[in-house]
């Protein structure tokens, strides 16, 4: 299965390229849904997040009010840090777990949206990255409009996350969102019509752990080691 990243800068258009995917049959692991999810009560990063940041994050229903807790480690390196520390490992297991269950469903690919592609290091488990970039002036001018915040708020946001240049540097393609959303979304299908997998490709990735299984049932004899060798290279290739 082809694990495809996901990533931009804040209102540079990373959901509409996102929908696309979907709109296109593509599969779309939303880890910023996750993140909402592990911030449940109940959950264990619930309450690491408590114990670390105060029951003033909470909101009158006891639920992690997500505004009161960005405004703590909006500008605040060491909190925000901590943060990632008590919802990133718990992110991850979702995420794999997500992935896992796609793969064994024979998909032939997937996309993987996470606002920080390359901070969380998520690129990792990414065959290839995608990165939704825009004008630094239509970035400001798009966020001060969806949030409506002031040119000051706006610029002081995109400051604190990854520069674009450095997120362009690191992917595999760059969806450029300078004019409409049609543009972008041609992009998109230009991107699942060329990176798509064929069929025999994905099947062969699919019945790979199968044999692999096998393989070390049997790996004593020349034929089961012959198989778990083989098998285990279909599934590392299945990743490219």
């Amino acid at each position: 299965m082809l694990v495809i990243g996901l990533t931009g800068g804040i209102a540079t258009g990373k959901s509409t390229a996102s929908r696309e995917f979907q709109a296109q049959g593509v599969p779309v692991i939303d880890a910023d849904k996750i993140a909402r999810q592990v911030l449940e009560p109940g959950e264990t990063s619930y309450t690491l997040v408590v114990k670390n940041f105060g029951s003033t994050v909470l909101d009158s229903s006891q639920r992690i009010d997500r505004a009161k807790l960005a405004a703590q480690i909006f500008k605040d390196g060491e909190k925000r840090q901590l943060l990632n520390s008590c919802t990133h490992p718990y992110i991850r297991r979702k995420i794999l777990l997500e992935l896992l269950s796609l793969y064994v469903r024979g998909h032939a690919i997937c996309v993987l949206d996470v606002p920080l592609l390359f901070e969380s290091g998520l690129d990792r488990v990414c065959a290839r990255t995608l990165v939704v970039s825009c004008e630094g002036g239509q970035q400001i001018a798009r966020l001060c409009q969806r949030d409506a915040l002031s040119e000051e708020a706006a610029k002081a946001r995109v400051a604190a996350q990854m520069p674009m240049a450095e997120k362009e540097r690191r992917a595999t393609r760059v969806l450029d969102n300078y004019g409409s959303q049609e543009v972008l979304c041609e992009q998109v299908r230009d991107v699942v019509q060329k990176w798509r997998p064929g069929m025999l490709r994905t099947w062969a990735a699919l019945a790979a752990p199968v044999g692999a299984a096998a393989g070390l049932v049997f790996v004593r004899s020349p034929w089961g080691l012959g198989a778990l060798c083989t098998c285990s290279l279909w599934m590392l290739s299945s990743l490219l």
